[in-house]
């Protein structure tokens, strides 16, 4: 596409001397270059309505988070409160790897839980995450996952495997060491990822979940979720 317009624009130069003409032609250059982009595929986690939001999947570790649906500017969200507590929710859903590897995240950490060492069975909560995981079994602990984290207290692109089960990976997305109440959007590859920490080669994804705990340092988190959605690019 961008040799089509860079030919247009060569033959304009060379025959016209309509700068108006140059123009028109580059605005719908430009409007094919943007067509292109928004072809990328893109497959939506959590549509964030009521409707949907009655039907998530809470997944209770210990208590029960305080799960709310709000709204703002930019649509609707989902806002999660914890104090000594953990649950998730979580939907199945199939996502093609091979065609849309990516994640994309936009979420916010309003209170973190500072000092706490992520890494170890004492420390390991997170004020916000999301799992994606790949059933490999045939029970929820044979089950491989990469568990995408808001971290209070490691930088980004930091990871380890969860103190509990090394089937299951942490990755820092996000920090708030940077970004403390403040709406971040993060991207990883899914894909590598699974090929990286688990050493598979997955092309399927069978769930998504999103998790506020903090029934380990009996802390209180309160964070939020919003535009959850695998892309190709």
């Amino acid at each position: 596409m961008s040799k089509f317009c860079s030919n247009i624009v060569f033959y304009l130069k060379k025959e016209y001397t309509n700068q108006m003409l140059k123009k028109i032609l580059l605005i719908i250059c430009s409007f094919f270059l943007f067509s292109a982009i928004s072809l990328a595929e893109k497959v939506i986690v959590f549509e964030f309505t009521e409707e949907e939001f009655k039907t998530l999947k809470v997944k209770k570790v210990k208590g029960k988070t305080t799960w709310s649906l709000k709204s703002n500017e930019n649509g609707n969200f989902i806002k999660a409160e914890a104090e000594g507590k953990a649950s998730g929710l979580g939907k199945e859903i199939s996502i093609d790897l091979s065609k849309t590897p990516f994640i994309n995240i936009t979420w916010k950490v309003e209170k973190d839980l500072s000092g706490i060492v992520e890494n170890s069975k004492k420390g390991h909560d997170y004020a916000a995450r999301v799992f994606v995981i790949k059933k490999t079994g045939s029970t929820a602990l044979s089950n491989r996952a990469i568990n995408y984290v808001f971290s209070s207290n490691s930088p980004v692109n930091d990871s380890w495997p969860s103190p509990y089960t090394k089937k299951s990976i942490d990755y820092v997305l996000s920090t708030t060491k940077e970004d403390l109440n403040t709406w971040v959007t993060v991207k990883a590859n899914v894909k590598e990822h699974f090929k990286k920490f688990h050493n598979l080669d997955v092309n399927e994804l069978t769930g998504v979940a999103i998790m506020t705990d903090t029934d380990n340092s009996k802390l209180k988190a309160i964070s939020y979720y919003q535009n959850i959605y695998f892309s190709s690019e």
